[in-house]
C-alpha cells in the first residue's frame, strides 16, 4: 500500500490531503522523514507529527443534513460550527467530503476514507450532486432554463451543461457534474435569478430524503457500493 494512502485509510485526511502532508515532511517511516507519497508500506512504524500511527481503521461514512451556518470544515479558526462537530459522538477523524458554503443547507458526507472521498469529489469522475434553488427575480421562464442546460459563462470560464427543471414557481433544481465554489448561486445569478435559499438533495446516487437539518446517519454497505459505481454510472 502507498504512504498516502496508508494515511488516507488510517483517517488522517483524504488521498490528497495525505499527499500533501507527506510532502510538507510531517511524516516519518522507521523513524526517518519520508517525502515520497508513494513509497510502498508494508510492516514499517509511521508517525505522524512524532505520534505513532495504529494503521488502518474501520472506514465510515455519513450523511448529514447541514442547516445553515454551519462550516463545511473539520475545525474552523472563527469559532463557527462545523459539520464534523454535529457527529459528536464518533470518535475517528472524520472530514467532509467536498463542501457547502455556510448558507448551503442539505446533504453533505463525512468520512474517514481518503479514497472514496478522492472518487466522489475529482473533477474527472464527474458524481453529479443536485440542488434545489429558490430564487428571486420573477418568472423563471422556459429560455433561461435553456442557458442553465447549455452553459453559463463565468469569470472562471463556461459551465459543463447542466440539468435543469422548474420544481414549482420560484424553486430551480439543477444538476451539476462538476464542483466550483458557490457554482449555483453564480449560474442563477449570471440568469436574472438571485439565489435567496439553496439545499442539495442529492449526491450521486444517495438522496437527503427526509433527514432532519442538522440530523445525520451512517450509510449501509449498500448504499456505500451504489457511491462507488457512481463514477463509472456517469
Amino acid at each position: 500500500m502507498r504512504l498516502a494512502k496508508y494515511l488516507a485509510h488510517a483517517g488522517v485526511a483524504s488521498r490528497r490531503g495525505a499527499t500533501e502532508i507527506v510532502r510538507s515532511g510531517r511524516v516519518r517511516v522507521d523513524g526517518a522523514v519520508e517525502l515520497d507519497p508513494a513509497r510502498e508500506i508494508e510492516a514499517q512504524t509511521i508517525e505522524l507529527d512524532g505520534v505513532a500511527l495504529a494503521g488502518p481503521e474501520e472506514l465510515v461514512v455519513y450523511a448529514l443534513n447541514k442547516p445553515a451556518g454551519v462550516v463545511s470544515t473539520a475545525r474552523d479558526g472563527h469559532g463557527r460550527r462545523t459539520v464534523v462537530e454535529l457527529i459528536a459522538q464518533e470518535s475517528r477523524r472524520l472530514y467532509p467530503v467536498g463542501r457547502l458554503d455556510a448558507q448551503t443547507t442539505g446533504l453533505i458526507l463525512l468520512t474517514n476514507d481518503g479514497e472514496l472521498a478522492n472518487l466522489l469529489t475529482h473533477p474527472r469522475y464527474e458524481v453529479a450532486k443536485t440542488y434545489r434553488a429558490t430564487v428571486a427575480g420573477g418568472p423563471v421562464v422556459p429560455q433561461a432554463l435553456d442557458a442553465l442546460r447549455s452553459g453559463i459563462e463565468l469569470d472562471d470560464g463556461r459551465t459543463a451543461p447542466a440539468r435543469a427543471r422548474l420544481l414549482a414557481p420560484g424553486v430551480i433544481e439543477l444538476e451539476l457534474r462538476e464542483g466550483r465554489k458557490r457554482q449555483v448561486r453564480r449560474m442563477c445569478e449570471a440568469i436574472g435569478h438571485p439565489v435567496t435559499a439553496l439545499e442539495r438533495v442529492r449526491f450521486g446516487s444517495l438522496e437527503l430524503g427526509s433527514l432532519a437539518p442538522g440530523a445525520h446517519r451512517r450509510l449501509s454497505d449498500a448504499e456505500l457500493e451504489a457511491l462507488r459505481q457512481a463514477p463509472r454510472n456517469r
